[in-house]
């Protein structure tokens, strides 16, 4: 695991276990948006190669609970893409 439930939580300041169910499936999500993002093939390869895994997981995870309703994912990917650009595997 990249980021803990406890460190996402912490991170978004939500201090009380009501949406620990909704956090934990937006945590397994950004952590695959950003290996997408990444060009990674496994968490494994991930969180060797990028040096930016956690907080772009972290960045993402945030972004995806506080815009539950309306997130823009084509913003956030470009975020992500510009976060991550020094480790993103080059496709040809």
């Amino acid at each position: 695991m990249i980021v803990t439930l406890k460190t996402a939580k912490t991170y978004l300041r939500v201090d009380h276990d009501e949406d620990d169910v909704i956090i934990r499936r937006i945590l397994k999500n950004a952590v695959q948006l950003c290996m997408d993002v990444g060009r990674f093939d496994s968490v494994q390869e991930f969180r060797e190669q990028c040096r930016e895994a956690k907080i772009a997981v972290l960045y993402a995870t945030a972004y995806l609970y506080e815009h539950r309703e309306e997130a823009d994912h084509k913003a956030l990917t470009f975020s992500l893409r510009a976060l991550m650009e020094g480790s993103r595997k080059a496709v040809f």
